[in-house]
C-alpha cells in the first residue's frame, strides 16, 4: 500500500484546515511535487477515526518535541515504537518520514488545537494529552518547556486545568499525586474518595475511545490502570476497602 493510500484512506477532517496544510506541505516535501494546500470548506466531516487522531499526534508530537530546542533520538524512537504498536511494522517508517518533514515546519500550534477541539470529542482529547506526556519522559526526563507546551495544548483543546494536572499527575509516583489523579485534595473523606474514584473510572474508561480502534484503547487501558493504581495506594493509607 502506498502512503497516498494509507493516508487518505484513513482521514476525514484532517485533511482540511490547518493540519490538511502541515499535511500537503510534507506531502509534498517528500514527493517533491508542487505544494498543495488543504482548505477548510463547509463541508460536514465524519467523526475522529484512527487515521484523524494518528496524524493530529503527529503534529502535535512535533510541537512538544520542538518545544526544548531539540529533537532527541530517544524521542524519534518513542513516536517510532509508538506507530509500530499502533500500524505494525510496515507502515511504520512511512509514518516517520511523514513526521521529519512535519517537525521541518513552523505552524500555528493555536489554530491545529482548534481544529482538533472542533471535530474531535473529550475523551480523545484526553488521550491526546496523556500520550504527549509519555512522549515528554521518552528521554528520562521531562524538560520544563515541553510540559509548558503540553499546558499550552491542553488549554487550547479545551481540557480543563483539573483533567490537565489529573494527566500529569499519573506520570508521578508519590501518594501527593494520586491525589490529583484523582482529583481531591488528602482531607477527602473515604465516601469522597469512592465517589471521586467512581468519577474519574468513568471518565478514563477505554471504552470512550473505542471509536479510535483497539489499538488506541490500549493507551487508555494504560491511563485507566493508572487511576485504578492511585485509588488503591489512597485507600491503602486511609485503611479502608
Amino acid at each position: 500500500m502506498s502512503m497516498g493510500k494509507w493516508l487518505w484512506g484513513g482521514l476525514g477532517w484532517a485533511m482540511f484546515g490547518p493540519i490538511g496544510g502541515i499535511l500537503g506541505f510534507a506531502m509534498a516535501s517528500m514527493s517533491d511535487k508542487p505544494r498543495q494546500q488543504m482548505h477548510s470548506s463547509q463541508t460536514k466531516y465524519p467523526n475522529t477515526r484512527a487515521g484523524d487522531f494518528g496524524l493530529s499526534l503527529l503534529v502535535l508530537f512535533g510541537a512538544v518535541m520542538k518545544a526544548d530546542n531539540q529533537v532527541l533520538k530517544a524521542e524519534l524512537d518513542y513516536v517510532k515504537q509508538f506507530f509500530v504498536q499502533q500500524f505494525g511494522q510496515q507502515y511504520a517508517k512511512e509514518r516517520i518520514l511523514l513526521f521529519k518533514e512535519i517537525i521541518k515546519q513552523d505552524y500555528p500550534l493555536k489554530d491545529v488545537c482548534h481544529q482538533i477541539k472542533k471535530h474531535m470529542d473529550h475523551p480523545a482529547r484526553l488521550e491526546l494529552v496523556h500520550i504527549l506526556f509519555g512522549l515528554s519522559q521518552a528521554d528520562g526526563q521531562v524538560h520544563p518547556d515541553e510540559v509548558k507546551v503540553i499546558k499550552t495544548i491542553s488549554g487550547y483543546l479545551g481540557i480543563s486545568s483539573q483533567d490537565y494536572e489529573s494527566i500529569q499527575a499519573m506520570f508521578h509516583n508519590d501518594t501527593a499525586s494520586c491525589y490529583k489523579v484523582l482529583e481531591i485534595n488528602e482531607s477527602a473523606s473515604a465516601d469522597e474518595i469512592k465517589k471521586a474514584y467512581r468519577k474519574m473510572a468513568t471518565k478514563y474508561h477505554p471504552d470512550k475511545v473505542h471509536h479510535l480502534g483497539e489499538d488506541f484503547q490500549k493507551f487508555a487501558e494504560e491511563k485507566f490502570k493508572k487511576v485504578n493504581n492511585a485509588y488503591e495506594k489512597i485507600k491503602k493509607e486511609h485503611g479502608f476497602a
